[in-house]
């Protein structure tokens, strides 16, 4: 499904988030940066698709970052802006729920708007904290549902009926833009979704709304 949109996925986040999309990358870039500042630090960004993070994470880390997608096409994407912008970021195709790193491997693993596409959030948990190091932080950036007022309304007319229309237009593919509002509001709420990072393990878990709550960053350490 997301092979299909990769010619089109950048000018499509650009358009269907007013551009708020790179900001809000760049945000959680800079919000992990702390954790980056040794030459030795290395960051994961997972469920890359064309490595928008993993390119905001290299502007800020002092060491090495990856990225990784299951979906070719769009590492065929990420490895030409990675090479246009001259970064080193190590591209790989890989499973976010098998990946290929050894235990306690990594500083920071992030991923943006990608997480919620995975067949079992538990085991892509289980997963980051397998592959950090002990006091390594995680950021997961995901789309979330305004709850109150007009905004709330507004954005949720928007997200179910236009985003989608708009998505197929553009994209000339009709799946992947009708699937996410259902998977948008299938996601755990902000609350529930952190109880879940510590059940599986991470501690200082906390998470911020963003641009009225149509998005959010969860954070956590693992203990």
């Amino acid at each position: 499904m997301f092979s299909a949109i990769a010619p089109r996925y950048d000018l499509l986040n650009r358009l269907l988030s007013f551009s708020f999309d790179q900001s809000w990358r760049r945000r959680t870039a800079r919000l992990l940066a702390p954790r980056l500042a040794a030459p030795a630090s290395r960051a994961l960004d997972l469920c890359c698709g064309t490595a928008d993070l993993a390119l905001a994470l290299s502007h800020v880390s002092a060491g090495s970052v990856a990225g990784v997608d299951f979906a070719h096409p769009m590492l065929v994407h990420a490895a030409a802006k990675v090479a246009a912008e001259q970064r080193k970021v190590l591209l790989a195709e890989a499973d976010a729920l098998r990946l290929p790193f050894a235990d306690g491997c990594f500083d920071v693993v992030a991923a943006a708007f990608g997480f919620r596409n995975l067949a079992n959030y538990q085991q892509g948990l289980r997963e980051i904290h397998r592959v950090l190091k002990p006091g390594g932080e995680i950021g997961i950036l995901e789309f979330a549902l305004p709850e109150k007022g007009f905004f709330a309304a507004l954005y949720r007319f928007y997200f179910r009926r236009l985003l989608p229309a708009i998505g197929r237009v553009v994209s000339g593919v009709r799946g992947p833009y009708s699937y996410l509002p259902a998977s948008v509001e299938k996601f755990p709420g902000c609350d529930e979704f952190n109880r879940w990072l510590e059940a599986v393990g991470f501690g200082s878990v906390t998470y911020e709304r963003w641009t009225g709550g149509a998005v959010a960053l969860h954070r956590g350490c693992k203990v």
